[in-house]
């Protein structure tokens, strides 16, 4: 039931305010990390109504498929950190002691309860972030990625809306061992309701290589698509070809776009007197990219040592650094930020 009011009330609060999306100007994208997680908890369907009524441009969902061939909205391809499979299911875990969601059908995990993330302790759990959403209240539960879709087209409808959806397929390599193309079933669903072609409300993003590459030579064209990819990078070395001039015109030539870590656009010799960038959105752009770096929080520890306070954050990246969009767990400060005129 309060999941219902909650949903009520952001569509509520949708109808009376008035909306900023992609189109109205050449602003930097304001990309709902997991949904507006910062005040409920992440991939939830309240935290994506929250995010679509505070005003994001995009949405992202990070998905996995279960057993039974389904894709779910879940950041892990692990229950135990974000569910309560261990009481619910104990005994299904592999042998490392993780609950995997390839292990259960839909109906299984819809069984479950959905909670802020946490990380085990010593007979308790503890929540990653202390004041966010408290730990066991209310109900939330793992929805589909058709589920989140029809959320997204039809407050687009309700609202007279254009947000956009910014997919990720997670793990490709990891499903492949397990007998299941991910990517073919993403770009299935993506075709199956209208997400075809460059201009399109979507950015389909992944951190492997190969498989973007993949997408972008064989399933868009057997599809006959042409929605714009992303390529994730991470700090760790397997992406340490991509961050020249010469790395990032081989990116362009499969992807329209880069979503790097926040730390590959900081130069490693910065002081806190003296904040430097690196050349990677220089270099990106030359090579015709649009840069979504992750993830701005405005937790202290989640900023860098350098910024003041999370307007000071989001200042550097997309003022000093232009940056074109962002991923955050605050898409309602984010927005008040550019709105102010940076």
């Amino acid at each position: 039931m309060l999941n219902r009011i909650v949903l009520l009330f952001f569509t509520l609060l949708l109808l009376s305010g008035c909306e900023l999306t992609a189109d109205d100007g050449p602003r930097a994208l304001v990309i709902a990390h997991r949904g507006a997680s910062g005040y409920l908890p992440e991939h939830t369907i309240a935290a994506k109504a929250m995010a679509y009524a505070q005003g994001a441009d995009f949405i992202e969902q990070d998905l996995v498929m279960t057993r039974d061939d389904e894709l779910v909205v879940l950041h892990d391809r692990f229950l135990d950190t974000v569910t309560d499979v261990k009481e619910v299911f104990p005994g299904r875990s592999r042998s490392d002691g993780r609950y995997y969601v390839i292990d259960f059908t839909l109906e299984e995990i819809r069984q479950l309860q959905v909670s802020e993330r946490f990380e085990p302790s010593e007979g308790s759990v503890e929540p990653v972030f202390a004041d966010r959403f408290p730990l066991n209240r209310s109900t939330f539960r793992v929805h589909t990625f058709e589920e989140e879709i029809e959320l997204v087209q039809g407050l687009n409808v309700s609202t007279g809306g254009s947000k956009g959806i910014y997919p990720e397929i997670k793990s490709p390599e990891f499903h492949r061992a397990e007998g299941k193309d991910i990517s073919a079933a993403v770009v299935k669903v993506l075709y199956d309701f209208g997400y075809q072609s460059e201009g399109d409300a979507v950015f389909l993003q992944c951190f492997d290589a190969e498989e973007l590459q993949r997408i972008h030579a064989e399933l868009l064209p057997e599809m006959g698509m042409t929605i714009r990819l992303v390529q994730l990078m991470g700090t760790s070395d397997i992406y340490h070809w991509m961050l020249s001039s010469a790395g990032m015109q081989q990116v362009a030539d499969y992807s329209d776009g880069i979503g790097p870590s926040i730390l590959l656009l900081i130069d490693p010799e910065s002081t806190a007197d003296d904040v430097k960038a690196t050349r990677l959105v220089e270099y990106a752009h030359d090579a015709g990219l649009v840069v979504h770096p992750y993830t701005f929080r405005r937790e202290r520890d989640q900023m860098p040592p350098f910024s003041k306070d999370y307007a000071d954050f989001l200042r550097w990246f997309i003022d000093d650094v232009g940056v074109d969009g962002v991923f955050t767990d605050f898409p309602d400060l984010t927005l008040e930020f550019i709105e102010s005129g940076s």
